[in-house]
């Protein structure tokens, strides 16, 4: 073979503009089109994933009954890492704590609890504090947009017993909430496809505030529950007075049994 010749034929080539320009864009579509292939088939390569098959509450035990499975692009596995694709990590755990899952809804990591929660959210009061229940409705809970663990504040509204003028004012900031429940007793944030109605919302606050909040109920007082932004919803806080003198003019009411 002439091994001269051929590399010489291939130099002459080279040496060619045109015919380089045109190898160049040769090449360059050839990347083009792997790299895009590659995309495509990403894209359109499927993947097994478990999937609910009824929609599982809080604290609900996830059976195999209740698993699915469907296919779904493998590119959006790689777009939400928190997607549980193996059943191992889903089966005979738990629903977390204001979690729902809907039917036919792939299962987040987020949703997911490895062992059982409490029976009652209300089992690790710290010492020093009590549980209270406020009455509320719809309109009181602004359509439904306050939620368990949500800090906000609590502000009082009454009459004047002498001028008869309306008194109104923050009386506790800071406060969390623990849980809002129907008449019937069931978490109204539980399920996604059943409307549920708020009929009590529930606190953890200190006992003297406790107490502070039952006398002003006895006494007429209006307590209303106020949201506040998403920071300060979110921030860890302890419940507080914020205004004395609306506590002294409630604490004023109570009849001292010493």
């Amino acid at each position: 073979m002439n091994t001269k010749g051929i590399q010489e034929t291939i130099t002459n080539i080279l040496k060619n503009k045109n015919t380089l320009t045109i190898l160049i864009v040769f090449a360059g579509i050839i990347g083009l089109y792997a790299v895009y292939n590659g995309r495509v088939n990403e894209a359109t390569s499927l993947v097994q994933v478990p999937y609910a098959k009824k929609e599982l509450n809080s604290r609900t035990e996830i059976t195999s009954d209740s698993i699915g499975f469907m296919q779904v692009p493998k590119s959006l596995l790689s777009k939400a890492n928190n997607i549980l694709t193996s059943v191992a990590a889903i089966e005979k755990k738990y629903v977390n704590y204001g979690y729902t899952i809907p039917e036919y809804s792939l299962f987040y990591k987020e949703a997911i609890l490895t062992t059982a929660t409490p029976e009652s959210e209300f089992a690790n009061i710290p010492d020093g504090y009590t549980v209270y229940s406020l009455d509320v409705d719809f309109d009181l809970t602004y359509g439904n947009s306050i939620y368990p663990g949500n800090y906000i504040d609590l502000y009082v509204k009454t009459k004047d017993d002498e001028t008869g003028k309306i008194v109104f004012g923050r009386l506790i900031k800071g406060i969390k909430v623990m849980a809002v429940y129907d008449g019937n007793g069931k978490e109204v944030f539980e399920s996604s496809s059943e409307a549920r109605n708020p009929k009590y919302m529930w606190f953890s606050v200190q006992n003297e505030l406790f107490d502070l909040l039952n006398i002003a109920v006895d006494n007429g007082v209006e307590i209303l529950p106020i949201p506040r932004n998403a920071s300060y919803s979110s921030e860890e806080r302890e419940p507080e007075i914020d205004s004395t003198a609306i506590q002294e003019r409630i604490l004023s009411k109570a009849v001292n049994l010493r």
